[in-house]
């Protein structure tokens, strides 16, 4: 296997900002440090480590997330602002209440306030104003599901937002969300480098589809694909209990089919996985419904478990965008099941067509136990990096530690399945779908 280089822009954006030399002694009971030279290397690999060294290049490596000895603002008078944007996820109640513990409990921070709304509660012309936050205010909201401060899609002007957090004296802005969360803390965090204000921005990344680039794991995705496994195995079971039966879930994913490959994998019952990363053609010889057609004539029914994002391609309509600027998707599920059903039709062949969407059911459930978890980690992790003044910084996970990564590296690229990856040869092994249907696309 051929040794691949690091990607330039990779060398010039692990470096970690600070708002300036940390002076303040940590009030942290457990004296268990980290220091900006703990490192987590990027790569792994024994035969591009030794590359690097033999062309004179420093091994990559991120910073190593944790508590420091010395702090950048003094518990006692600073203010901060937690926010969580975008669509719902499980786990978001967590990580706020994580956050919340640490800061009140362990750093003796009083001044902590809820942002309602997403970016929309940074807006004075919305009205929503901030809350309060201590131990009592988020005492068992991470038994519930959904977002305890709300959420919203869509961008607010960056000016104002931090116009709105200089007025209201935010020294730490807490921003957990995805892609488009992240983008616009970048946004916000540069308007305040511009202004000289000395506001740190901590992002926690937060998707179900586990794609943000540079993360190993997202809060959320472990009790998404949980859940997800249930509804493949309803629809396997009305699959079974018809004959020619064939069943179709559709699953969370724009870009990238995490959950729908994952998902599958656990139930083992899945007769084809369509993803977006891998083009697949519906008609002819090779196509989806041929396969369809040849599985059933052999099993007697069919799972197709297809995440939404995939076979966009086959839409001819522009369907424009959302709040957030994310293009919108033609719906898979229902193409698939009406072009299954043409095409049974026509051929008089009797089949039953059962599908299922539990996109938003997946999405309000409470967390699971591991992403509860992992989701306190995360929490603790943010709100140590902020103490310390660390700035356009990103929570992440990578070779299973917690690190620092700057959000802007973060969000260069979209993480996805590779096609000749062990994850998707493993949907493959497991589906026995033939690699005929994926077009050239």
């Amino acid at each position: 296997m051929s040794i691949q280089p690091i990607e330039p822009e990779l060398e010039l954006s692990s470096h970690i900002q600070t708002l300036g030399h940390c002076s303040v002694t940590s009030p942290l009971p457990y004296r268990r440090f980290m220091s900006d030279s703990d490192l987590v290397m990027y790569d792994l690999d024994p035969g591009r480590l030794k590359a690097r060294v033999r062309d004179g290049l420093e091994p990559m490596a991120f910073e190593r997330a944790g508590a420091r000895e010395k702090i950048y603002f003094d518990p006692a008078n600073v203010k901060v602002a937690i926010v969580t944007c975008g669509g719902l996820c499980p786990g978001l109640n967590d990580v706020v209440r994580s956050m919340v513990h640490e800061l009140y409990f362990m750093y003796g921070v009083r001044r902590i306030k809820g942002v309602r709304y997403g970016w929309a509660g940074l807006n004075p012309s919305n009205r929503l104003g901030l809350l309060d936050l201590d131990p009592e205010v988020v005492q068992g909201i991470n038994e519930d599901g959904g977002s305890f401060l709300g959420s919203s899609r869509g961008p607010q002007p960056v000016d104002v937002i931090v116009d709105t957090l200089f007025r209201e004296d935010i020294r730490i802005l807490f921003a957990i969300g995805g892609d488009g969360t992240l983008r616009g803390a970048v946004a916000i965090n540069k308007e305040i480098q511009r202004r000289g204000l000395g506001i740190a921005v901590v992002g926690v990344p937060k998707t179900i589809d586990n794609d943000i680039g540079m993360v190993s794991r997202t809060f959320g995705f472990d009790t998404a694909v949980a859940q997800a496994v249930e509804s493949l195995r309803c629809a396997h079971t009305e699959a079974r209990g018809a004959r020619n039966g064939i069943g179709i879930v559709k699953l969370m994913g724009r870009h990238s089919g995490f959950v729908a490959a994952n998902a599958s994998l656990a139930v083992a019952n899945a007769s084809f996985v369509l993803v977006p990363e891998i083009p697949f053609d519906l008609d002819g010889p090779k196509g989806l419904l041929a396969s369809l057609d040849s599985v059933l004539s052999k099993r007697g029914h069919a799972l197709v478990v297809v995440a939404e994002g995939a076979g966009q391609d086959l839409f001819d309509d522009d369907f424009g965008t959302d709040p957030s600027g994310n293009r919108k998707l033609g719906d898979i599920g229902l193409l698939l099941k009406q072009r299954i059903s043409e095409y049974f039709k026509s051929k008089k062949f009797e089949h039953t067509v059962k599908y299922i969407d539990p996109s938003y059911i997946i999405r309000s459930v409470p967390a699971a136990p591991n992403d509860r978890i992992f989701c306190v980690f995360l929490g603790q992790h943010a709100v140590h990096a902020g103490m310390a003044g660390k700035t356009g910084v990103l929570i992440g996970s990578w070779n299973n530690l917690f690190v620092h990564l700057p959000i802007e590296l973060a969000i260069r690229r979209r993480k996805q399945i590779h096609p000749d990856g062990i994850l998707w040869t493993s949907v493959l092994e497991s589906t026995g779908q033939p690699e005929s249907m994926v077009n050239s696309l």
